[in-house]
């Protein structure tokens, strides 16, 4: 008996070329398995979303029922994503080395 089920799919153009260009390259054996890799991907992202909310959110949503006056304010907390996403920002533009920076236009005088 058959592990696999035969199915028809249609994909947007540019991702159909992005499977067959996975196939010309060698990186993939078949349109099949570009598909199934991709499958394995989402169902790999879709457990950790959900191992994350039965541990971590949960955790949370106890921890704040337990005693609400630990909660950090909505203004608060959005002052922090904020200000750790400029860090983040700031510190990936600084990784970039100024060879490979893209070339300063100049103004035509």
């Amino acid at each position: 008996m058959r592990n696999t089920a035969p199915i028809t799919i249609t994909l947007p153009h540019e991702m159909a070329a992005m499977v067959k260009a996975k196939v010309a390259s060698g990186e993939y054996a078949s349109e099949s398995e570009v598909i199934r890799d991709g499958l394995r991907a989402m169902l790999a992202r879709e457990e950790a979303l959900e191992k994350w909310l039965r541990t971590e959110v949960v955790q949370s949503c106890r921890e704040y029922l337990a005693d609400p006056s630990k909660a950090i304010p909505a203004d608060q907390l959005m002052d922090r994503v904020r200000a750790a996403y400029r860090a983040r920002t700031k510190k990936t533009e600084s990784d970039y080395s100024p060879e490979l920076s893209p070339p300063k236009s100049r103004s035509k005088s």
